[in-house]
């Protein structure tokens, strides 16, 4: 017999949206589901279109927050509600194809994981496709698909995307609390990182979620360094982002496994380094090793010089820069 599941659905002002998503929800070929939302004390009609869904489907829980929790909390508020076997997360402002809920759960029983997490379409605000995959737009499916039975697939940046998520709810309390040290290490990635190594995670390459893009999103596809013009606005973006995410790994290393513990300290440590290097360094370049040695060479190649050898990087970046925007690009 089929599992109950619990979707959680974190809401805030999402009035446009929100009843398109829940009508893909609740059309799903698998219908043995509670969808409790959180609406974290949203100052439009999401609140109004929330009560009116409720009192149609009894399926439906609400929460109102009293006080603003912001996304990440929100979320970690709704895991806390989940009494199902299994659990799904679900964004306000996406639309899931029918039988979304039904391969999801085929492929966790199939492949005999935890947690399973996919690709998606993303579209535009009225579901025309902008991209046919995510996964291939931001170069994520090669790792994913090479790295997937590690914790390595999640390890250096976040490749799933909290909306595609499925998960047993047995683990909820290995994941729980979320950090909330750093914006760039957020509930899906401290999800992706906590089950590649206490669980075994799938992934489903086909789509069964549009992803909408439309210009209010909190994460999506978006890839600031685009536009930024000089080397030294990318290099301070990419640095901050390691250091908030090893600094968010360093303040719980309790959920690490003490090899994890190590290496991300010397991670940490390494980034403080390199960020007071404004040409070159040359120490614990087996450090940038062991954590890019998972990514494409050119990828590699492309970090090591803007970490290590920023005095070579900005010429190069400057006649990339100029090509790119020759072929309207930049």
């Amino acid at each position: 017999m089929d599992e109950y599941i619990d979707i959680l659905l974190a809401t805030y002002n999402g009035e446009k949206f929100v009843g398109e998503q829940i009508d893909s929800i609740l059309n799903q070929t698998y219908k043995k589901f509670n969808l409790i939302i959180s609406d974290d004390k949203s100052d439009d009609d999401t609140k109004k279109i929330l009560e009116e869904y409720a009192k149609k489907d009894n399926r439906i829980k609400l929460f109102f927050q009293e006080n603003r929790l912001g996304v990440v909390k929100n979320f970690e508020f709704l895991l806390k509600q989940v009494t199902s076997p299994i659990y799904m997360l679900s964004d306000q402002d996406d639309y899931w194809l029918p039988n979304k809920v039904e391969k999801s759960v085929d492929c966790l029983k199939k492949n005999n994981s935890d947690f399973v997490f996919g690709d998606l379409e993303v579209v535009d605000s009225n579901l025309n496709t902008i991209y046919p995959s995510f996964g291939d737009f931001m170069l994520l499916n090669k790792k994913i698909n090479k790295y997937i039975d590690s914790y390595k697939f999640n390890y250096l940046y976040n490749c799933v995307t909290g909306c595609t998520v499925l998960g047993k709810s047995e683990y909820i309390n290995k994941i729980l609390p979320f950090p909330t040290y750093s914006k760039y290490c957020i509930h899906d990635y401290w999800l992706g990182i906590m089950m590649g190594i206490y669980g075994k995670v799938s992934y489903i390459p086909e789509k069964y979620i549009k992803y909408r893009q439309h210009g209010n999103n909190v994460v999506g596809t978006n890839k600031i360094s685009h536009g930024f013009k000089t080397l030294d606005q990318v290099r301070e973006l990419f640095i901050n982002v390691k250091l908030g995410v090893f600094g968010t790994f360093v303040e719980n290393s309790n959920k690490f496994p003490e090899e994890i513990q190590i290496l991300n300290s010397k991670s940490f440590e390494y980034f403080k380094m390199v960020q007071k290097k404004k040409n070159f360094n040359f120490k614990n370049w087996n450090i940038f090793h062991k954590l890019y040695k998972t990514e494409n060479f050119m990828y590699y190649i492309e970090n090591f010089i803007i970490m290590n050898m920023p005095f070579l990087g900005r010429g190069l970046f400057k006649i990339r820069h100029f090509i790119l925007k020759l072929q309207g690009r930049r």
